[in-house]
């Protein structure tokens, strides 16, 4: 089996490269080979036995879905997307990053199978960006997506060329609604929701952090290792049972901010907790109150996806994951 990784130098991308490299397989069928591409060249995985291509490349030049796709990798993740804030900070790389980047990357495929039949599983990393206010109090499977930002928008749009493109049979896709992913590793991004998760990771490393919202702010979570088994199992699912509907509300965990504060309390204590400073902005406070709360993720569950329980849970992966087992500070 040949995998191609667009958006593999991301934390997602290089969390999947290395679950799939431990793996060995997909669907009982061995890993051969792994083309990671991204704009700039991801570094190649360690310990994995296949023919490894890594590639620097941008998805929204024309021409380049073109040659990733020439090699007729049997399955794609496409995890390539620049993130809430910037994307609305600036309109015109959003959309050409966002949009056209997936539109050409359909395209592709789809001229790929037109020489001779080619129809690859295409796993799309989507949002719950694509639902906008007004919410009832739990969003279920079949509330309608009226994005509020440019982001939900071009996710949205992505969301329904892959129905249209898998509906055609030029390809076989599947799109998963990824819960805001929390605690993220490394660096703050310019992620709009990234304070969720600098206000875990940083405490935890002994560090400070800003607060930006209020305590009372409702938000939908899974961890990592979450969003990497979501992938993972949406490249093995038997796509005939999605029907035309194939793009997924992953499960997640509804929680506050104060509740997220409360579970690094009893991780992590009191001292971690004293390391957040709250600081109101006027800008993230409006975002956020345009995002969608809570899900009843019931069909993603029924189809065997699965996310954690409790914000402890995704404290103590983050520990075990990236903190080597030990709290910072």
């Amino acid at each position: 089996m040949h995998i191609l990784i667009i958006g593999a130098a991301g934390m997602v991308g290089r969390k999947l490269t290395s679950a799939l490299v431990a793996a060995g397989q997909v669907n009982g069928k061995p890993i051969e080979q792994l083309t990671l591409a991204d704009v700039v060249a991801p570094a190649a995985p360690a310990g994995f036995g296949g023919k490894v291509e890594t590639v620097a490349a941008d998805l929204s030049v024309p021409g380049t879905a073109a040659r990733l796709v020439a090699s007729r990798p049997d399955l794609i993740f496409h995890l390539a997307a620049i993130v809430s804030g910037e994307a609305e900070a600036d309109f015109d790389k959003g959309y050409r990053i966002n949009l056209d980047g997936t539109r050409y990357l359909l395209e592709a495929i789809r001229q790929e199978g037109a020489r001779e039949r080619y129809v690859p599983r295409l796993v799309f990393t989507s949002s719950i960006a694509v639902f906008g206010a007004p919410y009832p109090e739990v969003i279920e499977d079949e509330f309608f997506t009226t994005p509020l930002t440019s982001y939900g928008t071009q996710k949205a749009i992505g969301e329904l060329l892959l129905n249209d493109y898998s509906r055609r049979g030029f390809v076989d896709g599947i799109g998963i609604r990824l819960p805001t992913i929390t605690i993220r590793p490394g660096k703050p991004n310019a992620a709009a929701s990234g304070f969720f998760s600098n206000i875990l990771r940083e405490p935890l490393a002994g560090q400070e952090a800003v607060l930006p919202v209020s305590k009372d702010v409702r938000h939908w979570f899974a961890s990592p290792r979450a969003a990497i088994g979501f992938l993972f199992h949406a490249a093995e699912l038997d796509s005939s049972r999605l029907g035309w509907r194939r793009s997924l509300n992953a499960p997640g965990l509804s929680a506050t901010v104060g509740e997220e504060i409360e579970a690094l309390r009893r991780v992590a204590g009191d001292k971690a907790v004293k390391l957040i400073r709250e600081v109101p902005d006027a800008q993230i406070i409006s975002m956020v109150d345009g995002w969608a709360k809570n899900f009843n993720a019931r069909r993603a569950e029924a189809l065997g996806f699965k996310a954690e329980k409790d914000f402890d849970e995704i404290i103590r992966i983050h520990v075990e994951d990236e903190l080597g087992g030990k709290i910072g500070g």
